[in-house]
């Protein structure tokens, strides 16, 4: 500081010894700075003599814990700097920022009514000197406010390393989790710099201005690849609204890629909804001194690292509607890109937003534009834009789509109903509780062509989304019951003469996210409630549970209790998901053996496919039920 110009200085140590060292040091070269040997706890200057206090550390030193104490001194010390401070004046401190000592620093000034800023000290570029210090300096920039009466001013701001300006947060938790975070983050860091990563690893890259979420990076390493210069890191940018698939969504899949493209390390970046991005280049331009930071230890000098993708775009999404449900909570309508040009309809609740509610194919040729619209499509898709095709709430959707792997299961589970070849044209009677977009009952609706489905959901909003966005309707066929599904069913079964059903169907979740269980509620799987269900199926009808539980004693009673109720239980579950589908009948001696299952289901899909009515031919519906086993 003095050598560029500031000569003011005073330096003050509780030391004799340190302050004649310092002396002697700088007697010539630095004439003008003083030295005096004096304690911060009770100094003898006047008061508002300086206009910055610099502390290098000496509250690290003081604050080691929080007895009271220490407290004291530290509040001692804080006192004196505050009034030897002229009002204006600042009080610069460089510290590692523990949470205790941000804590003490940022509640003692903010309630004196001082502006409180945290600078995240520039790392260095020298590599060898940011192994030797992992954890990251931060500087506490505390300027004094004259206080006012019975007011308690609190300004609050953070700068970090990659902030060109501070961002206010509202409270002191904000700023100590921020402070948390870039902790963690340098530790990580560090850890990845030195050793291929043997556990999972995913860190969100928040938007500077907002502070939300922009990107979700996940790191891969795989080393049983050998090296080469050429092999050693790569970045891949999953393309928007394909974050949930298997491959990009699950850590057994993106493994998988990993092994795929050959990389000793991969980093997988997913784009968060509701940013904007400026295509591929743009965002290599944004990511590239972020991602080099997590690059592997051996990475060639000035090596080139590749940003890779599918198809070299960052693929679409566009937000079709928003809008929050008093039971849901906060939803929207998203169309997005798959393969094939293909573009799809997803409903998503933000309170689990990497969950795909509900999902339906569009229907391309549903909305016909001129050639030229056609053609500037086709160029805004190669350069990367983020623009989807005019789409809208009347879009026409393929109902022959079943989106996920369980709905197929829960449809070929129909072959356990006997006589394939003439079900599609039988009058069935099907309960469905939950309804979602509605795609799994609208399937069962017009393929089944004679059947009676009733589907019951529990929140009006759905119903109004299915219908305004997923293509369904209500009709002599089709009916919907808004109730909760265990009131719904506890009346049924309550009745005189209860309605007997050929199917009931389960694909409800859970609402809370605290269980082990995310689908159904526990309450569907109660023995007293499943009686219930007993008593509104058919002597020869199956039950069809879709089961999510993670926990596996729990899981273990939810069988347990299906078992008691349903002799007969057979299980599929599906690869990469949590998911079990459920298959319950009421008679041990309706047993099908696996040869006898899989040709009655081969039955129930060439029945279906109807001449002159869609099929969806990505998938064989008999495969649906190949590894179910007899629990």
């Amino acid at each position: 500081m003095y050598d560029v110009g500031y000569q003011d200085i005073v330096n003050i140590d509780i030391s004799e010894v340190v302050i004649n060292q310092m002396r002697e040091r700088n007697a010539h070269k630095r004439p003008k700075m003083s030295y005096l040997r004096m304690d911060m706890l009770q100094m003898d200057f006047q008061d508002a003599q300086f206009q910055v206090v610099l502390d290098k550390g000496t509250l690290d030193a003081i604050l080691v814990d929080e007895e009271e104490a220490t407290l004291q001194r530290v509040d001692r010390m804080f006192s004196e700097i505050s009034r030897v401070l002229q009002v204006g004046g600042r009080y610069l401190c460089i510290s590692l920022a523990q949470a205790h000592v941000v804590k003490k620093a940022v509640g003692y000034f903010s309630q004196e009514g001082w502006m409180v800023r945290v600078h995240q000290v520039s790392g260095s570029a020298d590599g060898v000197a940011k192994q030797q210090f992992v954890l990251p300096v931060f500087v506490y920039v505390m300027t004094k406010f004259k206080k006012i009466p019975d007011t308690v001013l609190q300004i609050l701001e953070i700068c970090t390393e990659e902030q060109d300006r501070p961002v206010r947060v509202e409270s002191a938790e904000q700023l100590i989790e921020a402070v948390k975070e870039r902790q963690l983050y340098a530790l990580l860091r560090s850890q990845l710099n030195k050793n291929p990563s043997a556990s999972h690893v995913s860190l969100d890259l928040c938007d500077a201005d907002a502070g939300k979420p922009r990107y979700t990076l996940h790191v891969v390493d795989n080393p049983s690849v050998k090296a080469s210069r050429n092999n050693h890191f790569a970045i891949f940018i999953i393309p928007q609204g394909r974050e949930t698939e298997w491959l990009f969504g699950t850590e057994a899949g993106r493994k998988q890629l990993a092994a795929s493209a050959g990389f000793r390390r991969l980093i997988t970046v997913a784009l968060h909804r509701g940013q904007h991005f400026e295509g591929m280049e743009g965002i290599q331009a944004e990511l590239s001194g972020k991602v080099m930071e997590l690059a592997p230890p051996g990475l060639p000098a000035q090596q080139q690292v590749p940003f890779l993708s599918v198809g070299g775009d960052i693929g679409v999404r566009t937000i079709q509607h928003q809008d929050t449900s008093a039971m849901s909570g906060e939803y929207l309508i998203e169309d997005v890109k798959g393969d094939n040009m293909c573009y799809f309809r997803r409903l998503i609740f933000l309170s689990n937003r990497n969950v795909v509610q509900s999902e339906a194919r569009l229907l391309s040729s549903a909305a016909p534009r001129g050639q030229k619209q056609r053609k500037k499509d086709k160029k805004k898709q190669r350069s990367g834009s983020t623009e989807a095709p005019t789409t809208s709430a009347c879009q026409a959707i393929d109902r022959s789509y079943l989106c996920c792997e369980h709905h197929k299961a829960m449809v070929a589970g129909l072959a356990l109903l006997r006589e394939p070849e003439l079900l599609p044209g039988a009058q069935l009677s099907v309960l469905v509780i939950g309804l979602g977009g509605g795609s799994l009952p609208l399937f069962i609706h017009d393929y089944f062509h004679q059947s009676h489905v009733e589907a019951v959901e529990i929140d009006p909003s759905m119903l109004e989304v299915a219908t305004r966005w997923f293509g369904f309707s209500q009709g002599d066929r089709m009916k919907v019951h808004i109730s909760d599904g265990l009131d719904y069913v506890a009346e049924l079964a309550a009745a005189a003469a209860p309605a007997q059903y050929d199917v009931v169907m389960f694909d409800v979740d859970s609402k809370d996210p605290t269980l082990g269980m995310s689908c159904p509620p526990p309450a569907f799987v109660e023995t007293s409630f499943l009686q219930k269900v007993r008593t509104i199926l058919a002597p020869e009808g199956v039950f069809v549970l879709n089961l999510v539980c993670r926990d596996t004693l729990l899981k273990d009673s939810v069988l347990a209790a299906l078992k008691e109720v349903f002799p007969l239980l057979y299980a599929r579950r599906i690869e990469g998901e949590v998911n079990e589908i459920l298959f319950c009948q009421q008679y041990p001696e309706g047993r099908l053996a696996a040869p006898e299952l899989l040709e009655t289901a081969r039955t129930l899909e060439r029945t279906l496919r109807r001449p002159g009515q869609a099929w969806d031919s990505s998938y064989v519906l008999s495969d649906m039920l190949k590894a179910v086993e007899i629990v």
